[in-house]
């Protein structure tokens, strides 16, 4: 199957990658008993299964290194390859004004901070940083952290407790479920963005002295949008708290970039926080928490990643707080943004592939088979495009997809190279 698409369109840049990635580790008889008792146990027995036939194969999918900077074009396997899976969304990543601002706070701060934000770890670079996040989501205040992944864990496992609940949408991202078990809370989740199912989960369920709403404004899968209004009815309906994680949503819906709020033209005061990623449209790495003063006061004592892990390095904050300024100087990004998204995904129906529900620039190419897709995404690296698949358990089982992502860095011309390459595994 792969022998039919040994052609490369990519430009020959050096050596390839090794198909097996493992060294050969899957070739030895013999790799663990997976008994009860092992350190790995059962559990890991379906993944050492499909990566020892993923890698039989010469498709295993994952961690391809790359060997220069991200940007719609990279050098992976001694190639270059459009890239159309990169959370780039406004194309930022390598932009020098990013650049000196992670430079400049290096000079200043060096390259960690050496303590955690309560104790040494906090500078007048966090400062300014959580002044620009608040002063851009509409919030009295904002609290930076190492990632987005620990600014949910933060939220979910400093304000609730094992006596209250958590309603979560079904395909919120995975760290909110990990935030819920740090948490003890009880966790239900409600079908995605269905309204019926989540007045049924509010109905049901163990007593709680709280019940906090939690939704994503994107989804990462599917690349569709909350029913924010909606849920605001029912929070105030059933005298709940709501938490929106807006990774995937700011710099990229809304007319200035804000995020969901703004795209639905709704009032801040509707929703109780805001948790968010700066390693998307925002060229770096870490995350947020923006919400009222008396919340951010009390996050800064009683959050755990806050408290106990390192702060945010200083040539992150300085790129953050750089990327955030050139979205806030530049919305024009947003249009191009929307414009570039919307031509790859109707080029993509043209040619009958199922896109789902998308309507932003994160774009799936749903297969439904996980196999069908990891063979997809190597036939589409041997035609020069690089995309990553998204197999169970990130997606349910039979919603295996590529996720395309489409950046304010990718022309309708290089797009077209895109659309010429699915088209070909049509033929």
């Amino acid at each position: 199957m792969i022998s039919q698409f040994n052609g490369v369109n990519g430009r020959q840049t050096g050596a390839r990658h090794s198909d097996d990635p493992f060294n050969g580790f899957f070739s030895q008889e013999k790799i663990a008993s997976f008994g009860k008792n092992d350190l790995l146990d059962a559990r890991a027995r379906r993944v050492f299964d499909l990566t020892a036939r993923a890698c039989e194969a010469g498709v295993y999918p994952y961690q391809i290194p790359l060997e220069g900077r991200s940007g719609p074009w990279v050098v992976a396997d001694g190639r270059e390859l459009l890239l159309l899976s990169s959370y780039d969304y406004l194309g930022l990543l390598g932009d020098p004004r990013v650049d000196e601002g992670a430079i400049n706070a290096i000079r200043k701060y060096g390259a960690g901070t050496g303590g955690a934000r309560m104790l040494t770890g906090t500078t007048d670079l966090h400062q300014e940083l959580e002044a620009e996040i608040a002063a851009f989501k509409g919030t009295d205040t904002a609290l930076t952290f190492s990632s987005g992944y620990a600014a949910n864990l933060a939220a979910v496992s400093a304000l609730l407790a094992p006596q209250d609940r958590v309603i979560l949408d079904s395909f919120s991202h995975r760290s909110l479920v990990d935030a819920c078990r740090l948490a003890g809370v009880s966790l239900q989740r409600f079908r995605h963005n269905d309204m019926e199912s989540l007045h049924q989960e509010l109905r049901s369920g163990a007593p709680a002295n709280r019940t906090l709403i939690v939704v994503d404004g994107v989804y990462s899968m599917d690349g569709d949008i909350c029913r924010l209004p909606e849920i605001i009815e029912v929070k105030k309906e059933f005298g709940c708290f709501l938490m929106v994680d807006d990774s995937h949503a700011l710099g990229v819906i809304g007319a200035t970039g804000r995020g969901t709020d703004e795209h639905f033209d709704l009032p801040l005061d509707d929703i109780d926080l805001w948790t968010g990623s700066m390693a998307k449209a925002i060229p770096s790495t870490g995350g947020y928490i923006a919400t009222s003063e008396e919340l951010g006061i009390f996050l800064q004592h009683a959050a755990s990643p806050y408290v106990f892990s390192a702060a945010l390095c200083p040539p992150a904050a300085g790129a953050a707080l750089a990327g955030l300024k050139i979205l806030q100087a530049q919305p024009e990004r947003l249009e191009c943004l929307k414009r570039s998204a919307d031509f790859l995904r109707d080029g993509l129906r043209g040619l009958g592939y199922d896109v789902g529900l998308s309507e932003t620039p994160v774009i799936p190419v749903i297969l439904g088979d996980d196999p069908a897709v990891a063979f997809m995404a190597k036939r589409l690296r041997d035609l020069g495009v690089f995309v990553s698949p998204v197999l169970f358990p990130a997606v349910p089982l039979g919603s295996a997809r590529l996720r395309l992502c489409v950046t304010a860095a990718h022309s309708h011309e290089t797009l077209e190279i895109a659309l010429d390459a699915f088209r070909k595994l049509k033929q």
